[in-house]
Formats: C-alpha cells, structure tokens, sequence
C-alpha cells in the first residue's frame, strides 16, 4: 500500500470530463476528454488495500484491483498491465462498458464515493497500447487439437484467446461480415470505438486464431460438419432472441428493435454503404419523434445515437418506478445498487419517462405508426397494474424496443445438435460449462442467459479451461468462475 493515508487525504472522486454536449453531439467519437496520469495515480491512491477486499468479489474476472492500483500510484505501469491482463483478455472493452460491480462493492463506498476503479483499468490499458506493451502471445508449441468458437462477441473472443495460448488450433465462426458481436454492432461508436477491437482482433490473429466471418453455422455448416471437424466446440452466440411488444399496432411500420436500428449508426461509422441489399436507405431517428421502449442501457444507447442523427423528439418509456437518488435500502453495500443513474445519452437531452405501459400503437392510415396510447402503472403484489384515468397519447414515428433478450435463439444449431436447455431456455452446462452433447461447451449469455460484459470474458475464461481439460486430461488455464446454477440431468 503506497500511502496508507491516501483514502484520507484524497476524499474527492474524480473521472475526466465528457466533452461538452453541443460538441459530441456533432461526431460518433468517445465522451470522455483525456485524463492525465497525474490526477489518475491520486485516484488510484485512494484504494485502501483492504484486508478484505470485497471489490474481488463484485468482480466475476477476479481483478487484482488493489494491486495494480497500488502499481498505479507507484509509476510502474508495466506491472500494471502485467496484473490486469492475468485476469482479464480485454480491459479495453471492460473499462469502457462495464457497469463496475467492482466499484459497488469497493469498501471505501461504505461511506465515502467508490474508488475509480474503472477508470483506472482503462487507463492501464491505454497506456500499454501505446507504449507497445500489447504483443502477440502465441503458444510455444501446438497440442494438434481444433475447436470452434460459434459466435465472435466477448465471451467468444476470450475463450478463442486462451485456448490459443493453450496451443490449440482455434476457428472462430461468426455469422456477420465482421468479428465482435454485439460489441461490433450492438454498442455505440461514442461509447466505444471499433479501433479498440480491430486492434485486440490483430493481436489475436498474430498469435493465431483464426476467424471466419459471413458463416452461420447450423446453416451454412452443419452441426455435423462442426463436429466431425474440430475435436471441441464452443457455443458463444449469445441471447439473441429479443423480448418483443405484442400489444394491437405492432405490425405497423416505423416499429423496430433496438438490434435493427443501432447496427446501421455503426456500419456507417465504418464507411459501409448507406443503403441494405434491396437499395433501401438505412433506419434513421434523423427527423423523426421517437420513442423507445425499455429503460435500460440498450435504451440509452437508442438514445445517443437518436440524438446524433438529428431526432426532433425522444421519449423513453420504462415500466418500472423511477429509482431512488442514492442507493435503495434493498440493495445495500455489498451489492450492486438500486439507483437513478444518468449517462452520457441522458444528458444529451430526451425525456425519461416511468412507471409507464404501452397498450397499443395507432396508425395513421397509410400502415405506418403514429402515436402510441399509453397509461401509468404502479406495482401491487409483484405485479404491474393500471392507474385509472392515467391514459395519455404520444405522437411518434419512430419506435424502438430495448426491452432485452429472453435467451438464444433455438432454431438452428442448437435444435439440431440436441443440446438440453434449462427451464428459462438457456443451454444447459455442468461446471466445467459442457453441454449435455460430447465435446460442446458454451460460454456467456447463450448459457448464462442477457448479462454484462465483464460475465461474458469470465465465463470464456472458464469454458476455456473447462475444454482444455477435456481435450488434454488438465489445464492450467484458468477458471475464474463456475455456473451460479447447473441444471440436474
């Protein structure tokens, strides 16, 4: 512990500013101006390196967050990286979009603001790019073993890397004309930009993944085919079956979901043309009122990239009641907290609006929406029931639905390799994340069903390990984690 007085001296939580609102909303770079290492190594100096440090366990990666904290303040970046990689393939991705169950449990928040753990994991990692300190790892020498990885998001990636390093040959399928999932399409250029993974994905390469983009498998290879060829597999093709709104209206145009609009604000950031296959022009909020539907971070992230593209109105709509301003008596330290939270989105402009439920989309006669009807709700008995004489009318001719996802989807691969699901729809596995098929693990929310980024590179880590021990008898990969459940068989 560099200084044992910083917690004390330093009471003050700072991050670095986002760039002023009229000027972000003119580009699709990142919020966030530079932050110099100086103020950096003055928040690191507020960890305490508890006896108990109660961060590692709000971490599913298991971060040695008061190590290199304390290599922070100490000026020795090198063995920064050096810890932080040990336990996370990509801080990169973590440290920008991670909601930090870390910093929920940081025992500095017992009584005072949390210490910018996330911030300083991003800063490490930055800072190894630049100086050149993420290089290539490949194997010493190769086991003959393949594995396929289906699916390129967090999870995918992570255990592509470490059975890599573990010297197996490994291919990962990606249905997509381009690798990283939902971190590819799903987030937002302002939250962070796709250089970040381009640059991992040449890492990876050099040390010699291999990926195969535009394949579905299950349609464009079979399950037998994927079997036959590689001597293990990974399922890591997330809960991509998305929670729909079936009210009267919900066939009538202008009526999407978040997964078809944000893709295209990206594709354009990446230079590809701005019309589909059939020649039609991208889905645009430019111009339009809009209304998204679903309070969480895939409705901020609707938002954003409504207000980029030059929206006239944006509501967001959520069911729940509208959090409390600090933490909820039901959710104390340690755990994750109950809250109002405003991101950079929120900012930007936009109305939230709470404990509201859309009951039905109206036309305006041509087939495309108009408005929707809409009353308040207030929770009675684990239930959500109508407030009488609440009902309002929004016009819109945008609606975006960012209610999340209810599992993967099953028609395909996983109904032809016969995989057993639990009862939520999810893909079964045991502890060392096998399926109920020979040889096929699966990794992240298609097993885990819709979570965060920082599960996603856990359970990787930990199904990497899993299919190594069965492809070589043992592993010294890591597992950081195991299933939070394992379904009887």
């Amino acid at each position: 512990m560099a200084d044992p007085r910083g917690f004390l001296k330093h009471t003050h939580r700072e991050l670095p500013p986002r760039r002023p609102v009229p000027l972000r909303l003119r580009d699709w770079n990142e919020v966030y101006e530079d932050f110099s290492h100086e103020r950096l190594q003055i928040q690191a100096a507020r960890c305490m390196d508890c006896g108990i440090p109660f961060c590692h366990n709000g971490c599913p990666l298991g971060n040695l967050i008061p190590e290199w904290n304390d290599l922070v303040f100490k000026d020795r970046w090198h063995d920064a990286i050096e810890r932080l990689h040990a336990t996370n393939n990509f801080p990169e991705f973590t440290g920008r979009l991670c909601p930090a169950p870390c910093e929920a449990s940081c025992v500095l928040g017992i009584n005072q603001d949390a210490v910018t753990i996330k911030q300083v994991e991003v800063e490490i990692i930055d800072n190894a790019f630049d100086q050149g300190w993420v290089v290539p790892l490949p194997p010493d020498r190769l086991t003959g073993k393949k594995v396929a990885v289906v699916g390129s998001g967090p999870a995918g990636l992570a255990a592509a890397q470490q059975l890599t390093r573990a010297g197996h040959t490994v291919t990962v399928f990606e249905r997509a004309d381009r690798i990283g999932g939902l971190l590819r399409y799903g987030i937002p250029e302002f939250k962070m930009e796709k250089r970040h993974i381009d640059r991992r994905l040449e890492q990876m390469e050099a040390e010699g993944t291999q990926f195969r983009t535009g394949v579905d498998v299950g349609v464009d290879i079979s399950d037998a085919q994927l079997r036959s060829e590689f001597d293990a597999v990974v399922l890591a093709g997330g809960a991509t079956a998305w929670r729909d709104l079936p009210v009267p209206g919900r066939e009538l145009d202008g009526i999407h979901q978040a997964m078809e609009f944000l893709p295209w604000a990206n594709r354009v950031q990446l230079g590809d043309p701005v019309t589909d296959e059939d020649g039609q022009p991208p889905l645009t909020a430019k111009g339009k009122k809009v209304v998204i539907i679903g309070g969480g971070d895939t409705g901020a992230d609707c938002l954003g990239t409504s207000h980029r593209q030059g929206a006239v109105s944006v509501h967001q709509f959520e069911i729940m009641p509208r959090p409390p301003e600090t933490r909820a008596d039901s959710t104390p330290w340690p755990t994750y907290p109950l809250m109002f939270r405003v991101t950079s989105a929120h900012e930007e402009g936009g109305e939230r609006v709470y404990s509201v439920n859309t009951e039905e989309f109206c036309g305006d006669g041509n087939g495309h929406v108009k408005s929707l009807k809409v009353h308040e709700v207030e929770m009675k008995a684990g239930g959500f029931e109508k407030v009488e004489g609440s009902d309002f009318e929004l016009e819109a001719d945008l609606v975006l639905l960012a209610m999340g996802f209810v599992g993967p989807e099953k028609q395909g691969l996983l109904t032809d390799l016969k995989v057993e699901l639990t009862d939520r729809g999810n893909v079964a596995r045991d502890d060392d994340f096998a399926t109920s098929v020979p040889g096929v693990f699966v990794a992240g929310d298609m097993g885990r069903g819709q979570s965060l980024i920082v599960w996603a590179i856990a359970e990787g880590r930990a199904a990497a390990a899993g299919v190594d021990r069965y492809l070589m008898g043992k592993s010294a990969l890591p597992a950081p984690i195991k299933p939070t459940a394992v379904p009887q068989r």
